[in-house]
């Protein structure tokens, strides 16, 4: 699995740098501030993503994507608990797929390998055969809000309507 001790930390800086999302590495082994599963789990508070040199990239890219598709009134109140419904779930989970494509040293089918392995579930079995064939609707869910376009690249654009 992935971690951020594994890839350039400037280049998840510079991903989420779009986002106006703030990337704060704790010590190694320090409790992750907003950290909702704990141990070396990525955490959020306001518009800060927490993360160690032991967090897994699909837990940064996850917590971040919650940061980006979340309604303007609840990132105002973030603090550990990103919350949000079922659409917004699937719609984090996709554009993590989509994020990792652009983190050099990352790409599409290693970040849907971690998922796999980290035990995220989908109908058809694997993260892969859900974002192949499966996942047309956390597709649309994220152009409706904006977060990316028709060609399914981001936009670079938080949410914005509800």
């Amino acid at each position: 699995m992935l971690r951020v001790r594994d890839i350039d930390l400037k280049a998840l800086i510079t991903l989420l740098t779009p986002y106006q999302l703030n990337v704060q590495l704790s010590a190694a082994k320090q409790p992750i501030p907003g950290s909702f599963w704990g141990d070396e789990e990525a955490g959020l508070v306001g518009d800060s993503l927490y993360i160690r040199p032991d967090t897994p990239i699909h837990s940064a890219l996850h917590e971040a994507g919650h940061y980006i598709c979340m309604s303007p009134d609840r990132r105002h109140k973030l603090d550990t608990n990103a919350g949000g419904d079922y659409d917004e779930e699937n719609g984090v989970c996709y554009l993590q797929i989509l994020l990792a494509d652009q983190l050099a040293g990352l790409n599409k089918s290693r970040m849907m390998a971690d998922m796999d392995q980290w035990g995220y579930t989908f109908r058809l079995g694997s993260t892969q055969k859900w974002f192949e064939h499966d996942a047309q609707d956390a597709c649309n869910w994220l152009i409706e809000k904006g977060i990316i376009d028709e060609t399914g690249q981001p936009s670079w654009q938080l949410r914005s309507r509800i």
